[in-house]
């Protein structure tokens, strides 16, 4: 069985397309979307039409549960982008979205950590910034939580950390944002260090222990970066150029 994992799209149309299509050409038997769909300067409207008629085992990360609870005027700027551009026929995909799903008995689909869609779940943020969680603090975050294989996004950061029970933690890494920086709960800033468009397959072998692939894909994102420029978020523009911060 092979799992594709995409994650944090933020409304890189272009940058989907791109893995969607290297997807195709790998094969999988299943593409899975882990949360953070629309959010941002580009086209989240487009992307919302593009995913819609595929119908994938998708969940709503923590920018999805933001765009249809908060008010506008409480927004940050990425979900303020994206809220006045959908239709109530994408609010009412949205809404539809659970926050954690099983797709077998062995397989969890989680945002941040399977408790928390705002948590890190594979990373840990301190006084001193952003770095790999321990094996402790990541089994602290698991809540008891045993799937063999549990599939995470939110981060940015495409990680594989593999548990002391054999279960296989995958963070597929964004699909759409490469980079960016945070103040919660300490300022952090969180960088691929390259602007591809990221995503994982996840593959159980003949003896049932799931292994995983992270993979870049090439794309147009000098276009997106120009998009994202004239939707003023010029932050985005260099994150998606570099997939850095500065």
């Amino acid at each position: 069985m092979r799992i594709a994992a995409i994650s944090d799209i933020h409304g890189n149309l272009a940058a989907l397309d791109a893995v969607l299509a290297d997807i195709g050409r790998r094969g999988a038997d299943l593409t899975v979307n882990l949360g953070d769909i629309l959010s941002g300067p580009l086209q989240p409207a487009e992307t919302a039409d593009r995913l819609i008629p595929l119908d994938l085992p998708t969940i709503a990360g923590n920018q999805e549960r933001q765009l249809l609870t908060l008010d506008i005027a409480d927004m940050g700027a990425s979900d303020a982008y994206a809220a006045p551009r959908l239709t109530p026929a994408h609010r009412a995909w949205l809404a539809g979205l659970p926050p954690t799903l099983r797709i077998a008995p062995d397989i969890l689909l989680c945002h941040g950590t399977p408790g928390n869609d705002l948590a890190y779940y594979l990373d840990h943020i301190g006084p001193e910034g952003a770095r790999a969680a321990t094996a402790d603090e990541i089994e602290a975050k698991s809540g008891g939580e045993n799937a063999a294989l549990i599939l995470c996004g939110h981060t940015h950061i495409p990680r594989l950390h593999r548990r002391a029970g054999g279960g296989l933690v995958v963070n597929p890494g964004s699909v759409g944002l490469p980079a960016y920086e945070d103040d919660r709960p300490w300022p952090h800033v969180m960088e691929s260090g390259s602007p591809h468009a990221r995503y994982a397959i996840a593959e159980r072998d003949a003896d049932g222990r799931w292994n995983a692939e992270l993979i870049a894909v090439d794309y147009g994102w000098e276009q997106a970066a120009r998009r994202a420029e004239a939707g003023g978020r010029p932050d985005w523009a260099v994150a998606l150029r570099t997939g850095r911060m500065a």
